[in-house]
């Protein structure tokens, strides 16, 4: 009787597991393939360059403002309600976009995507990792965090070959079937998920949340106004002034509470600072490049590809980023955390100089070049940078540090998506590569903040 019921929890489990991982690998394909369509839906829906970057930054925005709640939420509710939950408003997000018939449905669409994604992602997590014996567990996170990646990675040609032979709609309905699936997946094995769901927290931190929503809002808004900076300061003082002014209660209010959303204690164990910073650079970095190179390459004036050939062109990229950041463990085992992360973050600077001169004239085979090059100098400090800074933390402050880092890591591809909007429209594609490349320099001067043998 107790090896049967044990059979039938570790069976419960792989659905958990495998459900999981497949909700993963949409989400992370969500995360990309939109960015070879945007050209397609900026001409059908008739989006304005404000409306092109918030169907980018609403879903990023939204993520990074409320993820840290929904770490708390999966610990409050459960990680079997609050996954399915958050799985189902994905599906329904998506199916909102892909009737979208207008800017303003697309981002409320993509609004609450993001929403979903801060609900999903933790609360996944959290059932994959505690649904799972000790000697399996590191198995389970690495098989939800490789799906993940794997979307993120394969996104960009997915959603150009999806544009392209079905129309960029097509990729949000695959979404809502791949979100459907996850969740019958999920329901089957509910009984499998209560161990994960054993350990409530008493209440949310709705004040904490609240204010932390505004800061982060305020900081988007502010890098989106900074192109008319001259004409309209008000539009780039206000928005810094009201995050400034508003992170003060903030930090009061999480001194007081009993589960905060921001722990100050947090920022001071060393390492984890940069460690943040640098995922944050990373991920600036992914998101501007794959925006604004779609954009360019889609363009008339650019290179004149197709969303399929735009997206296949950016598989060098993609092969290096899924590969190396799968192996990143083995590269800092070698050759040390801090120097990995710093060699990757300057290769980015090398890289983006590579693609510069590709785009200026150098032809596509010195493009898949730059791209391979970005692809392996971005993996690395990707998927390393986030680890170091947990285990930077106790094991008692590692779900609120795991809520921060994922908060300041979409953050850092909303800013990228910001910022590249006024490098763009100041000197193209080569200005964002600038960005980029400044960014890579940046993150390898950050990295003397990581210990060698973290």
């Amino acid at each position: 009787m107790v090896v049967q019921a044990e059979r039938e929890r570790h069976a419960g489990h792989g659905f958990v597991l495998w459900s999981s991982c497949l909700a993963m690998l949409a989400v992370g394909v969500n995360g990309t393939a939109i960015m070879a369509a945007l050209p397609s839906m900026r001409a059908e829906l008739s989006l304005s360059s404000a409306g092109l970057e918030w169907a980018i930054n609403a879903y990023l925005v939204a993520s990074a403002a409320c993820i840290v709640l929904g770490g708390q939420a999966a610990d409050r509710f459960g990680a079997s309600a609050a996954s399915m939950v958050g799985l189902a408003l994905f599906g329904v997000a998506s199916c909102i976009i892909a009737l979208s018939d207008t800017q303003t449905v697309l981002l409320a669409g993509r609004t609450l995507q993001g929403l979903a994604a801060a609900l999903a992602v933790p609360s996944t997590l959290a059932a994959v990792g505690t649904g799972a014996d000790s000697q399996d567990r590191t198995k389970a996170i690495g098989a939800w965090t490789g799906f993940l990646m794997l979307g993120f990675s394969i996104g960009p040609l997915i959603g150009g070959a999806l544009t392209h032979f079905a129309g960029w709609r097509a990729i949000f309905w695959l979404n809502a079937l791949f979100m459907a699936a996850a969740i019958g997946g999920l329901a089957f094995a509910a009984s499998a998920m209560q161990r994960a769901d054993n350990q409530r927290i008493r209440r949310l931190d709705w004040i904490g949340f609240f204010l932390l929503a505004v800061v982060m809002v305020s900081l988007v808004f502010a890098l989106h106004a900074l192109p008319h900076v001259r004409t309209a300061p008000l539009t780039v003082l206000g928005p810094f002034a009201l995050a400034g002014i508003v992170l003060v209660p903030l930090l009061k209010v999480e001194a007081r509470v009993e589960t905060p959303l921001v722990d100050r204690s947090l920022f001071a164990r060393r390492g984890f600072v940069p460690s943040i910073a640098i995922g944050s650079l990373a991920m600036l970095s992914i998101m501007s490049l794959l925006l604004y190179f779609n954009l360019y390459a889609q363009s008339r004036e650019g290179l004149g590809l197709t969303p399929l050939e735009a997206g296949a062109s950016l598989l060098p990229l993609s092969v290096a980023l899924l590969a190396l950041s799968l192996s990143a463990s083995a590269v800092a085992k070698r050759a040390g955390s801090r120097s990995a992360i710093a060699g990757g973050m300057a290769l980015v600077a090398i890289a983006s100089g590579v693609i510069g001169v590709a785009v200026s004239g150098g032809g596509m085979i010195l493009l898949a070049i730059g791209f391979f090059l970005l692809g392996a100098a971005l993996a690395v400090p990707y998927a390393l940078a986030p680890r170091l800074a947990l285990t930077a933390l106790s094991s008692a402050q590692a779900g609120r540090g795991s809520g921060i880092v994922n908060a300041c890591t979409f953050l850092g591809g909303s800013a990228g998506v910001a910022l590249g909007a006024t490098a763009f429209a100041a000197d193209g594609l080569v200005a964002v590569l600038i960005m980029i490349a400044l960014a890579g320099i940046a993150g390898a001067s950050l990295s003397r903040g990581i210990a060698e043998d973290a």
